[in-house]
């Protein structure tokens, strides 16, 4: 799938790798050394995925999220030296989807692409067909229905509203405080209980052993993630 990827990197010897990755897979590369220089060919050039640094000269790259957010859905994946999880927590809730620390390998990269890719081709398919599925578990979103190897799940309406959100998300890592915000509301605040309770009776009817969960997998210390594989 050759599909332009803009890469958002000060460090000339990281942008280097990464470059000789993507061309190596077939992609068009696209670069930029700073923020203002990746929010403006975010927007005048056609990429279809950001591969973003957080330490840039002249922004932190929480704020190119941010901004390219306005304008654009694109996948963006961030690639950081900061490894602590309330970065990672922060960039998530800015509109990322995706978090590499460094150092990483181009095949860890490549994987991660290639989940960004599935969540697009998914978003299409969600727009003209009103359903997605990822293996044997399916949601028709008109009809707001759940299915398990084509059974009927009987889910509650918090459990298909839960579920509707990680559909809507394939593939991306969504945070906890996130999840809230769409379930209960900003004001809700940051217990995490009533979620924990409601992913728990989610998974009872979706995965065949709750305690190893092959569909909707925890990021530790992050949030939840609806595996496309």
């Amino acid at each position: 799938m050759n599909q332009n990827i803009l890469t958002a990197e000060d460090d000339l010897q990281i942008q280097s790798f990464i470059d000789y990755a993507l061309k190596h897979e077939g992609y068009s590369c696209i670069t930029a050394s700073n923020g203002e220089e990746a929010i403006r060919k975010a927007r005048e050039e056609n990429t279809a995925i950001m591969i973003l640094d957080l330490g840039l000269p002249d922004m932190d790259g929480k704020e190119v999220i941010r901004t390219v957010r306005l304008e654009s859905q694109m996948p963006i994946i961030v690639v950081s030296a900061r490894d602590r999880e309330s970065e990672k927590i922060a960039a998530l809730d800015a509109g990322a989807d995706d978090y590499l620390t460094k150092p990483f390998s181009a095949t860890e990269l490549m994987a991660r692409i290639r989940v960004a890719e599935r969540h697009l081709k998914n978003q299409i398919r969600q727009e003209d067909s009103g359903g997605s599925e990822v293996r044997e578990l399916r949601i028709d979103l008109n009809k707001r229905l759940v299915y398990l190897a084509e059974k009927e799940l009987h889910v509650t309406p918090m459990e298909y509203q839960l579920l509707e959100y990680f559909f809507q998300n394939i593939g991306k890592v969504l945070t906890t405080k996130s999840i809230i915000e769409v379930l209960w509301g900003k004001g809700y605040g940051s217990d995490t209980q009533a979620l924990r309770s409601l992913m728990a009776g989610l998974r009872r009817k979706i995965e065949k052993n709750p305690a190893k969960p092959e569909y909707i997998i925890t990021e530790i210390g992050v949030g939840y993630r609806l595996l496309d594989q």
